[in-house]
């Protein structure tokens, strides 16, 4: 993932203004105020560190389902919003029945992230800790969400459970989330995502409606791209069945925090990866970091996304983006497939991190086994 690009994988200083100091009228539903932190201390020299674990020790823990109507809270954790960023997260948001709480601090910046980390710390503790607010969404990806991670309460937010959601940049908080807290997010559309009819389906069928053997299927605009467009044709690298817990997100964030105590362990799982605007040989470079660090070869599966903007440099030498993921994934003996529908791309699944789902190449199906929302 290039972080000189926002989410929709345009570069970011065509789009970001700073933002404004006066707070925009954005009608009742923004003036509703933030949460007020709770149970953690920011110091004076900004957030306290977190106790952490060695590996996932902790069982497995669903958050409350979404009720329709119900309140969600809008926090950025990564890249630095304007006031046109806050109205589309908001106007999606309400477009699918949900009312919207900003947090405190998300109007804040320094530099291109929403503000220090001690800020960012702040409002998404505060999220979990308002008993108004059913869930949280982040309002777009961007960068800075690594430097979170030793800091989040994992114990706190573990005792007040709640769906997050969001994707590129915000992998960084699935992944850490569910190793150090054991909680089950989503990666799925972020408020400022294009909210298509099928990215909403599958994302109100995840986060409202607690179910057994739940199937999701290709997104039929994206195998209509996938026709003219390379990133979008799904195809089999290595077929078969698959089962185990699903693990991933973005490539970057994934390959960044290898060797971490935030790290993702794909052993015995259905590991996913996506990325944006990142060359053949940048994809590569990371997956053999992943692989050198874990092993390809020791997950139950691999599901790939749309690669976007993933194509070589115009002038210089290079492999293509099919030759690298058939380099490192078609000499395995599990499964492998690529083109499947999530990424930076309007048509997207939700898919819960740490919940059981299995893969079936044949049908083209990623079928969740049990409930990823209690």
């Amino acid at each position: 993932m290039s972080h000189a690009h926002d989410d929709h994988g345009v570069p970011c200083a065509a789009r970001r203004r700073l933002v404004a100091t006066a707070a925009l009228a954005l009608g009742a539903t923004l003036a509703a105020p933030a949460a007020r932190a709770v149970g953690r201390a920011i110091g004076a020299d900004g957030p306290r560190r977190s106790a952490l674990i060695t590996g996932e020790r902790r069982p497995l823990l669903r958050p409350p389902r979404l009720e329709s109507r119900a309140l969600v809270g809008l926090v950025a954790p990564g890249g630095v919003l304007d006031d046109s960023i806050i109205e589309t997260c908001v106007r999606n948001l309400e477009s699918v029945g949900f009312s919207v709480r900003l947090g405190r601090n998300i109007r804040a910046a320094r530099g291109g992230y929403a503000g220090t980390v001690a800020q960012r710390i702040d409002d998404l503790h505060a999220m979990f800790g308002d008993r108004e607010v059913r869930a949280i969404w982040t309002a777009r990806g961007g960068s800075g969400c690594t430097a979170l991670l030793p800091y989040i309460d994992y114990a706190y937010i573990r005792r007040h459970p709640k769906i997050l959601i969001g994707y590129s940049d915000i992998t960084a908080l699935h992944l850490a989330l569910f190793r150090q807290a054991g909680l089950v997010s989503f990666h799925g559309p972020v408020a400022w995502s294009t909210f298509s009819s099928y990215s909403v389906e599958h994302m109100l069928a995840v986060l409202s409606s607690p179910q057994r053997d739940y199937p999701m299927r290709i997104a039929d605009e994206n195998r209509e791209k996938g026709r003219t467009q390379p990133q979008f044709a799904a195809r089999t690298i290595h077929g078969g069945v698959a089962e185990g817990r699903l693990i991933g997100g973005n490539l970057s964030m994934a390959a960044a925090l290898a060797g971490t105590p935030f790290a993702a362990d794909f052993r015995d799982r259905l590991l996913f990866l996506e990325d944006v605007g990142e060359p053949p040989y940048r994809i590569d470079r990371m997956l053999t970091q992943l692989d050198q660090s874990v092993g390809f070869a020791r997950a139950a599966g691999i599901l790939l996304g749309i690669f976007q903007k993933s194509a070589p440099p115009d002038r210089d030498p290079s492999v293509t983006l099919d030759e690298v993921l058939d380099d490192h994934f078609a000499r395995l003996r599990v499964p492998a497939v690529c083109g499947w529908s999530f990424g930076h791309v309007p048509h997207q699944m939700t898919l819960p991190v740490g919940v059981r789902a299995r893969m079936d190449t044949a049908s083209a199906t990623l079928t969740l086994l049990e409930p990823a929302v209690s």
